[in-house]
């Protein structure tokens, strides 16, 4: 009987051990043909983006997120700032604009000008200014591979009416490829003086979208246009000045209204007094 019961417990034994190695066998089964699984899913997914990516070129108009392909920086690589604001809009700029027949000339002819071309002067809100385009490469200095807008408000209307002046600032480029035009601007006015007579966006549009016609940028065999738009805030027309005084000549006025309980009138007025120097 003794025997009978060991030969049990040693069955017992080794269906444990078979288990056990059953068990180690169907993982590493799993572990190795996940990869695979997923290698191939990677490969079908790789396979329908690049179709897609060639559906896209045929149609000869590139989506907004394969902006990031361009060879210059994306400018989801550099963040816009919290006071930026990045649109798209229908309505032409309201200020000022200009077109270039070509951009690619534009940008070598700037080189001896300081690498910017500026605007002749045009009036805005009561004011001269010029607008400022800066096509090529970190210039102005910091810009690296972007188009640098600015406007430059002229000195000689400072002095002729008022030191300081606010504006809301708006630049403006055309895109062909959807007819148009994209923004960027600040939530605030700036403020312009006689020591600060600029203002731009040093990182307005990657140069990239001006040397490939596919992204809407330049047209017409390489033209391109630009514009701002200036809002001047004006200086308020009405206020007043609050003083206080504390040793007021007459402060008081003593007025008598006789039979006030029958009056039937909604209001009265008394007859003109003096206090602090002024009628009353």
């Amino acid at each position: 009987m003794y025997t009978e019961e060991k030969k049990k417990n040693t069955n017992y034994g080794s269906i444990f051990v078979y288990c056990f190695f059953g068990f180690v066998l169907v993982v590493g089964v799993v572990r190795y043909a996940k990869p695979y699984y997923n290698l191939q899913n990677l490969m079908e997914t790789e396979a329908v983006i690049e179709e897609a990516f060639l559906d896209v070129e045929k149609s000869g108009i590139l989506p907004c997120d394969l902006r990031s392909s361009v060879s210059s920086a994306a400018r989801n690589q550099q963040k816009l700032s919290a006071t930026i604001r990045e649109e798209t809009r229908t309505r032409p700029p309201l200020s000022y604009c200009v077109k270039f027949e070509s951009f690619a000339t534009m940008s070598k002819l700037v080189k001896d000008n300081g690498d910017k071309y500026e605007s002749r002067p045009f009036s805005a809100g009561g004011y001269n200014w010029t607008f400022l385009v800066y096509p090529n490469v970190n210039k102005p200095a910091g810009s690296g591979g972007y188009v640098s807008l600015y406007v430059k408000i002229d000195n000689s209307s400072l002095i002729t009416t008022q030191n300081e002046v606010y504006a809301w600032i708006k630049f403006l480029t055309y895109k062909s490829t959807t007819d148009t035009y994209h923004e960027l601007h600040a939530t605030g006015a700036q403020r312009f003086h006689l020591f600060k007579q600029e203002y731009g966006m040093l990182n307005f549009l990657e140069i990239g979208y001006y040397q490939n016609a596919a992204y809407g940028f330049i047209f017409n065999g390489g033209q391109s246009v630009f514009g701002v738009d200036i809002v001047v805030s004006k200086p308020s027309g009405t206020w007043e000045d609050v003083s206080y005084e504390e040793n007021i000549r007459d402060p008081l006025l003593d007025w008598r209204i006789t039979n006030f309980s029958i009056r039937d009138q909604v209001s009265y007025t008394s007859d003109t007094f003096s206090s602090g120097g002024r009628n009353w």
